[in-house]
């Protein structure tokens, strides 16, 4: 795909993933589910993966849970032979749907384990297709439910292996860019079943929020992440200086902590200890043995139960 044949979206969208590349990525894998983002994500990697001489594939992953599944991943996979794409590999995954955390998370899981392998067997970087909007929906959703910093702080460009070039770029821009490009787009049914949280945060809490108090309310969204990313980058490297791996804690040394540190080291021996799915509440109920003791008894936790013995915390049964 040549230079001049990019408009000023698919060109803005290149840019962006230009812009977040590193020295690093030396192969790069784009997982595109057919949507408008992954397409237009895909469209501008080839363009840069040929001008910087990367290696490049494509994965599609196919869920199993809508419709003629398998001819929307054909039908992905069409528009990538189509932008250039020579590897592309489409996956059938199977998804749990009995894990109780919800089908968008039972889904996530199954593709983000299929994408790791993929990715592994390549050494090369996957590249995700979220945008600014997605963004600020992440953050919206973290402040309902109430959510610390590190919730709030939405989604990291580079995480593991993962990068997401497009956290700057509105997902109008990803749709521009298809449209120049002439791209066959699929609109995944889910996107507008307002039985999701997300779906309604983004056709309803979004757009009011944007009448009542102005435009650029995603934008804000987002600059608000990246500046609580950084924040809880400081302090969870603090908790991690802090947390020494031991079985037990003291109290008094935890009740000298800030309350944002000691949650964190909190959490982190609880984690070390297999406690799993730990909420703010469990913290709260943890962190009162600490700051407000008063000799209650056991604090009982999903799969681990915490003690204070003798001004020390013990998880349950070990010494």
């Amino acid at each position: 795909m040549a230079h001049r044949e990019l408009g000023p979206a698919s060109l803005a969208v290149a840019q962006a993933i230009d812009a977040a590349l590193d020295a690093a990525d030396r192969a790069l894998t784009v997982a595109c589910s057919g949507g408008a983002d992954s397409l237009a994500l895909a469209a501008g990697a080839h363009w840069v993966a040929q001008r910087r001489g990367l290696g490049l594939d494509a994965a599609v992953i196919d869920h199993g849970l809508q419709a003629d599944s398998a001819g929307v991943a054909e039908m992905a996979r069409g528009e990538l032979c189509r932008i250039g794409y020579t590897d592309v590999t489409v996956e059938r995954v199977s998804v749990d749907l009995t894990s109780g955390s919800g089908v968008e998370a039972a889904a996530r899981d199954a593709r983000y384990r299929a994408l790791a392998t993929h990715a592994s067997a390549l050494s090369a970087t996957t590249l995700l297709g979220h945008t600014l909007d997605d963004q600020a929906e992440t953050v919206l959703l973290g402040l309902a439910r109430g959510s610390g910093a590190r919730s709030l702080a939405g989604m990291a460009v580079r995480s593991g292996g993962y990068l997401r070039p497009l956290l700057g770029v509105r997902r109008a821009t990803t749709e521009a860019a298809c449209a120049e490009l002439g791209l066959r787009v699929w609109t995944d049914p889910h996107n507008s079943e307002r039985g999701f949280a997300r779906v309604r945060v983004r056709e309803s809490v979004l757009p009011t929020l944007e009448a009542e108090l102005g435009p650029g309310i995603a934008e804000a969204l987002a600059r608000s992440a990246a500046l609580l990313r950084d924040d809880a980058d400081v302090l969870d490297s603090l908790a991690d200086e802090m947390y020494s791996g031991s079985d037990e804690l003291d109290c008094q040394f935890l009740a000298g902590l800030a309350p944002a540190l000691r949650r964190r080291v909190l959490l982190r021996w609880l984690r070390a200890a297999g406690a799993s799915d730990v909420t703010s509440a469990h913290l709260s109920r943890v962190d009162s043995l600490v700051t407000g003791w008063h000799g209650q008894g056991a604090v009982q936790l999903a799969s681990v139960e915490v003690v204070r013995r003798a001004g020390v915390l013990h998880i349950a049964g070990v010494a």
